[in-house]
Formats: C-alpha cells, sequence, structure tokens
C-alpha cells in the first residue's frame, strides 16, 4: 500500500485528537468484524482471554468488574456469560468460570483473527516507532488526568 509521504513539519501540526481517533476506529472496528465471523464480540474475547489467562480466579462479578472500564458499549456482561455457558465454551462451578476444550479453540481461533489485524495495522511500521507511539498517547493521556499505565 502507497501512502504519501509529508514533512515532520506537516505531521507535527496536524490534530491529534482526530487522528488517535480514526486510528481507534479503524483498529476497533477490524477486531470487531473478525471476531463476528464466529459470533463473538471484543467483550466475548475478553471473558475467554481472562478466564484463559488466570484459571480459578474469574467469578462472573469480578470479571464484569474487571472488563467494564474496557467496554464503550454498555455491554450486559451477564448476557456473554450465558451465551459462552450455552455454546459449551465455559462453565460455572462454586461461581468461577473455567475455559472448556471448545472454548479454549474458540479463543485460540479469535486470537488467530486478533493476531492478523494487530499484523495488517502495523505493516510498515518499524516497532520502535510503534512504541514510540504507544509511549506518546499514554503520556498524553496522562497529562490530561487519565491513567496512563499500561494495563496488567
Amino acid at each position: 500500500m502507497a501512502i504519501k509521504e509529508y514533512s515532520q513539519e506537516q505531521l507535527a501540526a496536524q490534530p491529534i485528537g482526530w487522528w488517535s481517533s480514526e486510528a481507534g476506529r479503524r483498529v476497533v472496528g477490524a477486531l470487531r468484524e473478525r471476531l463476528a465471523v464466529e459470533d463473538l464480540t471484543q467483550p466475548h474475547w475478553w471473558t475467554l482471554n481472562h478466564v484463559a489467562g488466570q484459571p480459578g480466579r474469574w467469578t462472573r462479578a469480578g470479571l464484569t468488574e474487571r472488563l467494564t472500564p474496557y467496554d464503550d458499549l454498555g455491554t450486559d456482561f451477564t448476557a456473554v456469560f450465558d451465551d459462552l455457558v450455552a455454546r459449551g465454551w465455559m462453565t460455572e462451578e462454586a461461581g468461577v468460570l473455567t475455559l472448556t476444550e471448545e472454548g479454549e479453540a474458540g479463543r485460540v481461533r479469535a486470537r488467530e483473527r486478533n493476531r492478523r489485524v494487530h499484523e495488517q495495522m502495523r505493516e510498515g511500521i518499524d516497532p520502535a516507532d510503534y512504541a514510540t507511539t504507544v509511549d506518546v498517547l499514554r503520556r498524553m493521556v496522562a497529562n490530561l488526568g487519565g491513567n496512563g499505565d499500561l494495563p496488567d
């Protein structure tokens, strides 16, 4: 893909709010589009990833509390959890959510779809430039009163 080159002066005069919002919309849109192939949403992905990452830890309430700050759609997490249980991708015993083999297989497929989006997004971008961009954006967030720390 050919992209026009601009001077540093021209780039420095650009509105960061517009470019960061446009990049965010495009990245999230591509991720959501790829997840939808398997009738998954981002909250489904987040749930699968968290439950797999810390087996035996997550209850519905704890996971809802953890994921709500990342949600921009007013997701009903109870419905997401119920859907994953109904699909047979997750079980719930003594209040603890656990992935099944089917759930782990779905999570792996979703991870691969996400990887392809990230690969496409980073095409032609030096890893050091990508890291600098993330660092600049997190510092802007912190400068404006937000949390500039990386998520755990």
